[in-house]
């Protein structure tokens, strides 16, 4: 890791540790969804607000950028987390297997992506990108997939406010 590389997990870990300590009221989080399957992903993002609420975090403290799809999410996740403004970068896609090899590739870059933005750059990033084994369109899967995203955006705002409020306990440099 070079110098620049140092210096900017740095900074974002120190700005993190520091916003972290003033508590929910003050935390700032960006939210990614992709445009495929819009619907899935709006009912964990309604989750996800929903159940950051009950942690203290104001539904106004929530920014919601969208992404045509899940291959797009770790670049704009790295532009965000790069200006400082957030405490947290949460990822919400679907990346589903339409009868070809392609979703592995995505889904691997993608999380991939997503890790590497985080270690880079020193802010959680978060992720609630799903990739299912077996997913067709038609209304048994859906409403599946409707309910799973609930759980799944509720649970990755749990991640998010236990992951913030273990930086709020630790020393800083």
């Amino acid at each position: 890791m070079n110098q620049t590389s140092v210096t900017t997990f740095q900074k974002g870990l120190s700005s993190l540790q520091q916003r972290a300590k003033d508590g929910p009221s003050a935390w700032r989080i960006a939210f990614i969804q992709s445009g495929w399957h819009a619907d899935v992903i709006a009912s964990a993002r309604q989750s996800f607000q929903s159940e950051m609420a009950k942690s203290g975090v104001s539904p106004d403290a929530i920014d919601v950028f969208d992404v045509p799809g899940a291959f797009e999410i770790p670049m704009l996740a790295k532009h965000l987390a790069l200006t400082g403004t957030y405490q947290a970068v949460v990822a919400c896609g679907f990346v589903v297997d339409g009868g070809i090899y392609r979703h592995d590739f995505v889904a691997h870059a993608v999380i991939d992506g997503l890790m590497r933005v985080q270690l880079d750059v020193g802010i959680p990033v978060l992720s609630c990108v799903l990739t299912p084994h077996h997913f067709h369109e038609h209304e048994r899967h859906v409403a599946f997939f409707l309910d799973h995203f609930v759980e799944k955006g509720a649970e990755v705002a749990r991640a998010c406010s236990q992951t913030l409020s273990l930086y709020k306990r630790l020393p800083q440099d």
